[in-house]
């Protein structure tokens, strides 16, 4: 589609369901790599970047169902190899979140820089530097071989209240040996999701929704089942619709 035409000065009205949040079922559909036992996602939203993490996480030998539309269950019984599809990895940001798991369950990763839209510096060096602290090395050629011979706690300060740092230092120290402290740690809704889904999955997380997170590590993690949260975004989005239009929406 080249272009969207809109014909305002009409109140918005009815009910509309906000889609699930993209940037929490990455990361979640990556932490189906922590066990060997089946995971179960809820409100998975249908959209390109999910379809790709989909696809390296087959490649890297995940069993994939989707019993209805937005439910998946995966399943990392083995995996493969330890170098996700370079051409896959750089079609979207997302895939960085696989590197925690990967670093926690395989004990390395090696990876080409990830894709993503162009909106600024979106450097990976603050998870490089809080997995090193969490045991891991790390050399660079190109791309990046990452890799640890078990990981172990640690008391990390990001150096930027990164996201996905956040998420990949969670992840790695779920199976950790020892406890681990994230100090600086990002809070959004997505960071909470993937914190109380481990949890589910038998992890031991708190600080939930604060900027110091403390993970317990444990030596396995099981399967679970877990409904992602609605787009927050999104839910404001038609919120603000309503409002300007003074309409009535029901969300």
């Amino acid at each position: 589609m080249d272009q969207f035409v809109i014909r305002g000065g009409r109140p918005l009205t009815g009910t509309v369901t906000p889609s699930g949040n993209k940037n929490a079922a990455l990361p979640l559909l990556a932490a189906c790599l922590l066990t060997d036992d089946p995971l179960t996602l809820h409100n998975v939203p249908h959209i390109g970047d999910i379809d790709t993490q989909l696809e390296i996480l087959a490649d890297l030998g995940v069993e994939i169902a989707q019993p209805s539309e937005h439910t998946l269950t995966l399943q990392a019984r083995t995996i493969r190899h330890t170098t996700p599809n370079p051409t896959l990895f750089q079609r979207t940001r997302g895939s960085v979140t696989l590197i925690g798991p990967m670093l926690a369950r395989a004990g390395r990763i090696d990876l080409p820089m990830p894709g993503g839209d162009k909106i600024g510096r979106r450097r990976i060096d603050t998870h490089l530097l809080a997995l090193e602290e969490l045991g891991a090395r790390v050399s660079h050629n190109g791309d990046f071989a990452i890799h640890a011979q078990g990981v172990r706690g640690a008391d990390i300060l990001l150096d930027e209240t990164s996201v996905t740092a956040t998420e990949n230092a969670v992840m790695a120290a779920a199976l950790a040996d020892g406890v681990t402290i994230i100090r600086n740690a990002a809070s959004e809704p997505h960071v909470q999701d993937l914190c109380l889904c481990i949890n589910q999955m038998g992890g031991k997380i708190s600080g939930i929704g604060s900027n110091i997170l403390v993970i317990e590590g444990v030596s396995h993690l099981h399967g679970g089942e877990f409904t992602v949260c609605p787009d927050h975004i999104e839910i404001g989005s038609w919120i603000g619709l309503g409002a300007v239009t003074r309409g009535e929406i029901r969300i």
